[in-house]
């Protein structure tokens, strides 16, 4: 099967949507599923295709649309924000896991230029894995979640000028002479892309969006991205560092979204072929030759790369030792960017085809083995549930505040502002210890630690305060802290932030005085559409107003019956008929009031 263009594209499709869920299903991620689709297709297989580099070649395209989109997310303000832990925790982990596996690369017999490309690609980690696992395990706000999303962005950064630096190394190789022609070559690319992609770029997407037509932004989208990648393509430097760069330009105007969100099913599509590709051009037969150099090869890897990066959490990361073995385990295997990079050597004649098979099989295997080594860790951990010494609770000064708030999130700092606008002291807790140090940056006075604790009550002054302000997010965690406050101090005022109607029940349970979060601002938007279809601001303040009463009221009743489903649904459509008859009552009077007048 060569020639017929549509039968290859449906073999792929279905060979896609076989593998990935079948894969995933198993906790092995979509990238190994692409792989081993690949495999099975490919020369090596059953020979579906018999020529895995035009594929290859034509598949290119969704490497080059992945740097674009990379390059889209990373705006300058966002790497300002995050700059300590990414070039900090991020740039220490490539450089010391590159000049280790890089050592290890010229032990084996390689140049000093051939160690370095395949130390620096085997450095790097698999974003879409290792992201995948944090997610499916609800680590991504943890501590060692945000260190790996901080050092996994990091990579992504540095996988760009290792890319784009291939090409030259791969002359400097092939040729004693001197490069300086291809040097200001390159230059002059780059700054052909920044400096016209900053003029004409923008003008470009506002043009298109002004058509009003869907297609034109895609077409402008695609240009964009092949234009810049082909003015690289002519230096000689990677084509993705020209869309990297398009990508950057656009960080921070109103139309990335827009962009992102056309250009990313073309991503997902292309780069799956291109994980097919590299599947296809697997020599099998090479690795049931010597399958202890693959397997031995994957478990020094994870070992290398779980060692140094446990350190790394350890002392920039400033993690706990079961956070920084953690860390070690979510990023130690091998990443999407040494499939690219070592790609990119094999062109230029950095390393030969046999060894980057052998690197890719060993690539492949560590991102198998990851989800089974987390799995282990995870039974580990579990013997050890006091080993690790959690943080203890700020020490907060003596005093008697006349509030305490615990939660400083987005709703609890609104309500803090008004305290410190009127001068009213309270003590302010927080279990994020992320959000802690964020907002202390801002001047305001926050302590951590966990709020259902009676140590850390008494210690914030409760026995003393008037108000209790619960402003937790977690639905779950609000009300624990609420039912610990109304047991030890019964006297205490509570206001307890509610998510809906049921939770708000439940806090009334044990007498807490309620606000659900969306009402307020529901009501408002409410207020607003009715000015916006005709009515008077003060008829529509009124109707408002009318609601409020309504339902809060009806909150009210129902609590009674809340956890009687039949009754509660039967009050609900009572309450409907009620609110609309009240609401005719008032068009009523407003008609007549008109005619009066």
């Amino acid at each position: 099967m060569h020639g017929d263009g549509l039968q290859l594209a449906l073999v792929f499709l279905l060979a896609a949507v076989v593998a990935v869920p079948l894969f995933k299903r198993f906790g092995l991620g979509a990238v190994l599923g692409y792989l081993a689709a690949g495999v099975v297709l490919g020369p090596f297989g059953v020979k579906v295709i018999g020529d895995a580099e035009p594929v290859l070649a034509a598949s290119e395209i969704g490497v080059v649309m992945m740097l674009f989109v990379i390059g889209l997310e990373l705006s300058p303000a966002r790497l300002m924000v995050m700059r300590r832990p990414v070039f900090g925790a991020g740039g220490l982990q490539v450089a010391v896991s590159g000049a280790v596996l890089g050592g290890l690369g010229l032990a084996y017999g390689l140049g000093w230029k051939a160690a370095l490309v395949v130390g620096l690609a085997l450095a790097l980690s698999s974003t879409a894995v290792s992201l995948q696992l944090l997610s499916e395990r609800k680590a991504m706000n943890t501590p060692h979640g945000r260190l790996a999303f901080a050092i996994l962005l990091f990579q992504d950064i540095a996988a760009i000028p290792l890319i784009a630096a291939i090409p030259l190394l791969g002359v400097a190789a092939a040729s004693p002479d001197p490069i300086w022609e291809d040097v200001l070559k390159a230059v002059a690319a780059i700054l052909a892309v920044v400096i016209g992609g900053r003029y004409l770029l923008r003008h470009l997407f506002r043009l298109a969006a002004r058509i009003g037509v869907p297609e034109m932004l895609t077409a402008s989208a695609l240009l964009a991205v092949l234009s810049a990648g082909w003015v690289m393509h002519l230096a000689g430097l990677s084509m993705g560092l020209g869309a990297f760069l398009a990508g950057v330009l656009l960080a921070d105007s109103e139309f990335r979204h827009e962009i992102e969100s056309q250009i990313d099913p073309f991503k997902g599509l292309l780069l799956g072929l291109f994980f097919m590709a590299v599947g296809m051009s697997i020599d099998l037969n090479l690795i049931a030759a010597e399958p202890w150099t693959i397997v031995l090869g994957a478990i020094g890897l994870l070992a290398i790369k779980s060692v140094l990066l446990f350190g790394v959490g350890l002392r920039p990361g400033k993690l706990g030792w079961q956070e920084a073995l953690q860390l070690g385990m979510v990023l130690a295997l091998g990443g999407e960017f040494a499939f690219v990079v070592l790609s990119e050597a094999v062109k230029v004649n950095l390393i030969d085809p046999a060894l980057q098979i052998r690197l890719v099989a060993i690539v492949g295997l560590s991102m198998a083995l990851t989800p089974l080594l987390l799995i282990a860790v995870a039974r580990l951990l579990r013997e050890f549930p006091d080993a690790a010494p959690k943080r203890a609770f700020d020490a907060i000064p003596d005093g008697h505040p006349q509030v305490i708030l615990a939660g400083f999130g987005r709703f609890g700092q609104i309500v803090a502002r008004m305290l410190v606008a009127h001068r009213i002291p309270f003590v302010a807790l927080e279990t994020d210890t992320a959000q802690v140090d964020f907002v202390r940056r801002f001047g305001n006075v926050v302590y951590y630690g966990d709020p259902s604790r009676p140590d850390l009550l008494r210690s914030a002054g409760a026995g003393h305060a008037r108000i209790f302000i619960n402003a937790i997010d977690n639905a779950e965690a609000n009300l624990r802290v609420t039912r610990v406050v109304r047991r030890l101090y019964p006297g205490l005022k509570i206001f307890a932030r509610a998510h809906d109607r049921r939770h708000a029940w439940q806090l009334m349970d044990l007498g807490a005085d309620v606000t659900r979060e969306t009402f307020a601002s529901g009501l408002e938007m409410g207020r607003d559409v009715l000015v916006a279809l005709g009515f008077s601001p003060e008829q529509a303040a009124q109707r408002m107003a009318t609601f409020r009463e309504h339902d809060e009221a009806l909150l009210a009743s129902q609590h009674l019956i809340y956890d009687d489903e039949a009754a509660l649904l039967e009050s609900a459509k009572q309450a409907r008929s009620e609110l609309e008859q009240l609401f005719e009552a008032d068009s009523e009077r407003h008609d007549a009031a008109a005619v009066e007048r």
